[in-house]
């Protein structure tokens, strides 16, 4: 069964005064959106927020960012509305959440194109908050540990 405990162990080894309700609160909501969706490696969807937040974990990211991260395909996936998000996370969770899912959202002409519209995008995002691209850096470094299932 999948659970936020070792998570929540990792982060409280550099973070003693974690408020392990928001992680918890966090990994309840996405595990009760995505339930019954599957990674194409027959995993239950969940494992992918969730490693996403143990890479971030690992990186001692703060914990609005780590709920974040295991809400990031919320919106996208299983059309969460914002509205739901910042009813229950508040305006800087579903922020981030939000310029998570925008980063991925845009179709392209050619691959030249794209590829720069992905850096013009990163650095927007950037500049209004550098934890957007943490996240879809570690979306995107999960996704790719997992390439041999596609």
């Amino acid at each position: 069964m999948v659970d936020s405990s070792k998570l929540i162990n990792r982060i409280k080894l550099y973070n003693q005064n974690v408020d392990t309700g928001l992680i918890e609160k966090a990994f309840d909501f996405a595990k009760k959106h995505h339930e019954g969706q599957l990674r194409l490696s027959g995993e239950p969807f969940l494992i992918h927020p969730l490693a996403v937040a143990e890479i971030l974990a690992d990186l001692e990211l703060d914990q609005t960012t780590i709920a974040a991260s295991l809400l990031h395909d919320t919106i996208e996936d299983v059309s969460v509305e914002p509205r739901e998000l910042e009813d229950n996370f508040g305006p800087e969770i579903t922020k981030l959440v939000e310029g998570v899912t925008k980063l991925g959202k845009i179709v392209f002409e050619s691959k030249e194109i794209k590829q720069a519209e992905n850096f013009r995008k990163m650095l927007l995002a950037m500049g209004e908050d550098i934890r957007v691209i943490i996240i879809k850096l570690a979306d995107r470094l999960h996704n790719m540990e997992t390439l041999q299932y596609l």
